[in-house]
């Protein structure tokens, strides 16, 4: 699971980052509030990769896809790409607990067929 969020996430990282450049467009936003809020989204994307198997590293993910979403407001854009990230977090979260799930079964069906040296 880890190894899927973990793309997901840092994905996500490119489109904040590319978002905040069309962001700064707007006359009525500052550069340094764009970049703060957008860094700050970055560095959480790139903190949540490492937490995502602990508890509440998903709950943290699904609360950036939010967060993602509702940053249509400012770029009307993301609405979309965050809708997309989202599908993408659910999938990764979803079919990486059935891939780890599957790689422990292996290693157990593994580990019980081992001949025994009596």
């Amino acid at each position: 699971m880890r190894t899927l969020c973990a793309s997901t996430l840092i994905g996500e990282v490119f489109i904040i980052g590319f978002a905040a450049l069309v962001a700064m467009k707007d006359p009525d936003l500052s550069m340094t509030t764009v970049w703060t809020v957008s860094g700050i989204a970055m560095f959480l994307c790139l903190l949540l990769c490492g937490m995502v198997t602990r508890p509440g590293g998903v709950a943290l993910g699904w609360a950036l896809q939010i967060a993602l979403i509702a940053s249509g407001v400012v770029v009307p854009t993301m609405f979309f790409l965050g809708a997309i990230f989202a599908a993408l977090w659910w999938a990764s979260v979803h079919y990486g607990r059935k891939i780890d799930e599957a790689k422990a079964r292996f290693v157990a069906q593994a580990g019980s067929s081992t001949p025994d040296a009596a």
